[in-house]
């Protein structure tokens, strides 16, 4: 049985219309789960390390008696490295390298320090970098396992300098990962505790006799950990709330069709609600990325879950030219773009919003998603209009310094005390007056 993808046409009168459906899409908030995150998050609050302990009981399974149960040693974290077949804990060790250099060269980039600069009166003006203190990275544990996740939250955070990092994550039933925990001994996390859900997310927040309370979460969940992040959010700060997964591929018709085929299976297989979408100016090409759907899915284990992503959420948009493909990338704002062509940087010019962009036939988003370097965090729907992807300036934070001069004393003081005069505030005014000569 074929894909049934939808087909767009970017001459067709109605075509802005029907694009906006495709991307249309609001994270459910389910009032139910609203109002369960709001109970648990008080409750935790309130009772600390016992309703840790009870919710931890009751969702996930785990007969604990106290925390020091749902705390992971680190000798085991230790083991679990040691324990993965050679090539596997290879493959995790050369990622985290990647992913840490660029971050290394990301922190050099931003200027770590911070700066200064003097006055030509001697008032000197700058600003101070520095990392947050601790920091709390939930891991998803329930249907899957994605210790990619943990080398993306944790090592980014390490290299800004955060102090402690403290990593979450759901066990259920106590079945734990070996190579997540093996990625957190790789990554640098100082502890981990086998917690998840919204009690994890208010045990991060709020800390518990035995929990830390953290400065920022970071890292995706389910919608009660979605939910709790956006309760808490002001207490401490967080990453952002991730919808679901997209990539858009620009294609010139010159990369072999089963490529671009399982490139948008890469995305539809998280999710049904995820989200992938091939944009070509070549009408013939597209049709052979048709078939190859046809043709490769059936290989798929999550062919179902592709399927349905695909013909409710995919779509394929014949374009006039490549550089009308750019103008409706930028218009989307994917998460994932790969620009599948003999010129990608040329195109690549042209973008303005994406959160992360694959260049060449070589560049499979994949890449990305585990071992390239750049940070896999990205913002989705449509944010990358204005939002970036996790970075070691997630992790930092940056504070004025003003050291003015009895000199520079003279001028801002009186432009300060006009201001304030006129915005009606006399103490103000007279603070900045009171040093005048």
């Amino acid at each position: 049985m074929s894909v049934q993808i939808r087909q767009l046409d970017s001459t067709d009168a109605d075509f802005n219309a029907k694009l906006m459906v495709v991307l249309a899409f609001e994270a459910s908030e389910d009032e139910a789960i609203d109002r369960a995150a709001a109970s648990i998050l008080a409750d935790v609050k309130a009772r600390g390390d016992a309703a840790v302990l009870e919710y931890t009981n009751k969702f996930d399974r785990l007969p604990a008696t106290d925390m020091a149960a749902l705390e992971i040693p680190r000798a085991e974290l230790q083991a679990a490295l040691a324990g993965l077949p050679e090539a596997r804990r290879n493959a995790l060790q050369q990622a985290a390298d990647r992913v840490r250099a660029f971050h290394e060269r990301q922190k050099k980039e931003c200027g770590s320090d911070g700066f200064t600069f003097t006055d030509a009166d001697g008032t000197v003006l700058g600003q101070k970098v520095t990392p947050l203190d601790r920091v709390g990275i939930y891991v998803p544990g329930g249907k899957a396992a994605y210790p990619s996740s943990v080398l993306m939250n944790a090592i980014p955070a390490k290299v800004a300098g955060v102090a402690e990092v403290i990593m979450v994550v759901p066990t259920p039933d106590g079945v734990k990962n070996p190579l997540v925990l093996a990625a957190a001994q790789i990554a640098g996390v100082d502890r981990v505790f086998t917690i998840g859900g919204a009690q994890a997310v208010g045990a991060l927040a709020h800390g518990t006799a035995t929990i830390p309370q953290v400065d920022k979460i970071v890292g995706p969940g389910n919608a009660y950990v979605a939910a709790a992040k956006r309760r808490v959010f002001g207490t401490v700060g967080i990453d952002m709330i991730a919808g679901p997964s997209e990539i858009l591929v620009l294609a010139d018709g010159s990369t072999d069709p089963d490529w671009i085929a399982m490139d948008l299976f890469s995305q539809a297989e998280h999710d049904e609600l995820a989200q992938s979408i091939l944009v070509c100016p070549d009408a013939e090409y597209m049709r052979h990325v048709r078939a190859s759907i046809d043709k490769l899915i059936n290989d798929m284990p999550r062919k179902e879950v592709i399927r349905t992503s695909l013909t409710n959420r995919g779509a394929m948009v014949k374009v006039r030219d490549m550089d009308e493909a750019c103008e409706i990338a930028n218009l989307i704002a994917a998460e994932h773009l790969e620009i599948s062509a003999l010129e990608p940087t040329r195109w690549a010019d042209k973008i303005r919003h994406a959160g992360a962009m694959f260049l060449g036939r070589y560049s499979s988003e994949s890449l990305g998603d585990y071992c390239a370097g750049p940070n896999h965090v990205l913002p989705t729907s449509r944010t990358a209009r204005f939002s970036s992807p996790l970075g070691v300036y997630d992790f930092q934070k940056r504070s004025s310094i003003i050291h003015v001069s009895e000199a520079g004393a003279q001028s801002l003081g009186r432009v300060a005390a006009e201001l304030a005069y006129g915005e009606g505030l006399q103490a103000h005014a007279r603070s900045a007056e009171l040093r005048l000569k």
